[in-house]
């Protein structure tokens, strides 16, 4: 074996050499035993701060993607791994079993910044998802009275509510479902942005409407203006539960605390998660009042790791940075700036300019991975979705600085193709 093979079977193993090895080892280490279910940029990071990201090269790279908006208050930053380090060497897990003196606090803190009586606090967005579903569903038996196991929820076409075979189970997306089911029933499709297919699909039956205020993963899709308002009076008039999901267009990303007060829209229960982290850690929530939540037993649901100590504490942190650091007014004012100049940009590869806040996709008449594979290579991160549309969704501590910079290389990606 050679010394080089030597140091790498060292490394795996455990034992460690001080030689630095290099992104196409990682990724091939990456390739080789890992399950190929994401087709990630070639870019190895081992360090990141602030907007920026460095990889095992020494490159330095600016992070347009925030982790799909985990990381909405920079990477690593130190008041939420402050409180994360000094809660790890207090206590970390106690399970549902028992309390612990994170929970309470950060439920009230949380149903304080937010507007809602309850919270139930999990760990994934997915979870919360689910959570959500079993919530509206028992609210639908026990308050609505619609028979047993008749329950609808009605969701939109280009969603994405997660990766649980539930969720897959009702996503308009063939690769999302394609060999995991068979799938759970209950679920009705409807175009988005459409309230009158909204109002058809409701049956006595029907009790409650999903959706997201924003498509993400769909491209970054925003509604016609009204539409919240007018499926929130859908849903009142039929006496169904609008369900908000919020995960990646909450906390400030669109330019608003949450996507929906856009249009002054309450829903009935709203669904957060990644940034309520700051990306230390899988916080989630589904939040209601006690009309809904209140209806949960004990033993109807759970999860050992939802609202354990360390996650509590570092929810509790990064939703203190949110409001101290005002960074809902910085995603709306740079976000309207970054969006303009976007739109000014003269090239036949663009075909629309959509978002709001920092939340922002640009459509092409081409294939976006390119783009994406060009702005890597001049220092910045950002990811294609589906297919033709670059997302662009940096941490919302960016400055009007670091924008304008961006902006010299994206305009010169876009222009020249």
């Amino acid at each position: 074996m050679s010394t080089d093979q030597l140091e790498r079977e060292s490394v795996v193993n455990g034992i460690g050499f001080s030689k630095q090895l290099d992104s196409e080892y990682y990724v091939t280490l990456e390739d080789t035993y890992g399950a190929q279910n994401y087709h990630p940029l070639d870019v190895v990071i081992n360090r990141a701060e602030g907007v920026w990201l460095y990889d095992v090269d020494g490159k330095k790279y600016m992070d347009f993607l925030s982790a799909y908006s985990a990381v909405s208050q920079g990477h690593c930053h130190p008041a939420i791994r402050e409180a994360a380090i000094e809660q790890m060497g207090r206590v970390t897990l106690t399970s549902r079993a028992f309390r612990n003196d994170q929970m309470g606090p950060f439920l009230k803190e949380l149903c304080d910044f937010t507007g809602y009586e309850l919270a139930l606090l999990m760990n994934s967005g997915a979870e919360a998802v689910e959570t959500a579903i079993k919530a509206a569903r028992k609210w639908g038996y026990q308050v609505k009275g619609v028979p047993d196991n008749q329950a609808e929820i009605i969701v939109c076409e280009g969603n994405f509510h997660g990766r649980t075979t539930t969720i897959v189970g009702f996503s308009s997306e063939p690769q999302y479902k394609k060999d995991f089911g068979p799938y759970t029933p209950g679920f009705k499709l409807i175009p988005y942005g459409d309230t009158g297919a909204l109002e058809e699909a409701i049956t006595p039956n029907t009790v409650a409407f999903m959706f997201e205020p924003i498509q993400g993963e769909g491209g970054v899709v925003v509604p016609p203006n009204g539409y919240l308002n007018s499926a929130a009076d859908v849903c009142a008039r039929h006496n169904i539960l609008l369900v908000a999901d919020e995960i990646q267009t909450g906390f400030g990303r669109t330019g608003a605390l949450f996507a929906c007060q856009h249009e002054g829209v309450r829903p009935d229960i709203m669904i957060v998660g990644k940034a309520l982290s700051g990306g230390f850690y899988p916080v989630s929530a589904a939040l209601s009042d006690k009309e809904v939540l209140g209806l949960f037993r004990p033993g109807d649901h759970g999860s050992t790791f939802g609202g354990n100590p360390v996650g509590a504490a570092i929810g509790r942190a990064a939703l203190r940075v949110i409001a101290e650091q005002q960074l809902v007014e910085q995603s709306r004012a740079l976000g309207e700036y970054f969006k303009g100049r976007l739109e000014r940009i003269e090239s036949d590869h663009i075909k629309e300019v959509r978002g709001k806040g920092l939340f922002i996709g640009v459509e092409l008449h081409v294939s976006a991975r390119p783009f994406c594979e060009q702005l890597r290579d001049r220092g910045i991160l950002c990811k294609e979705t589906h297919g033709n549309v670059i997302r662009f969704a940096p941490p919302l501590v960016i400055t009007r600085e670091q924008v304008d910079w961006a902006l010299a290389h994206i305009e010169s990606v876009l222009m020249a193709g």
